[in-house]
């Protein structure tokens, strides 16, 4: 990887959704643009706040697409990242951006 770009692969998102009133939403619903989770698979060498493994967030409009070994990936730049988040903090539990 080059400078600032990362290798991110798409996590796989959950079948369908509950509204906060508690209705249900079918997979089939497509929503509009929103942001996504990844996970970093690959990092350059000026990456300076995300590490592979991190899990990020980002609008998959910017993005550009590759497959390596029949696996589909995007390459991104290190600021078009929204937020990295912590699944381990130092208190509490908890998902953390």
């Amino acid at each position: 990887m080059l400078h600032d770009r990362l290798l991110v692969r798409l996590l796989p998102e959950k079948g369908e959704r509950r509204s906060t009133g508690g209705l249900v939403i079918p997979d089939t619903v497509k929503m509009a643009t929103r942001l996504v989770w990844g996970e970093v698979c690959g990092a350059g060498t000026s990456a300076r706040h995300v590490k592979t493994g991190d899990r990020v967030l980002f609008n998959p409009e910017d993005q550009l697409e590759v497959e390596l070994q029949a696996e589909r990936y995007l390459v991104l730049r290190e600021r078009d990242i929204h937020a990295v988040a912590n699944e381990s903090p130092q208190q509490g539990t908890g998902l953390y951006l």
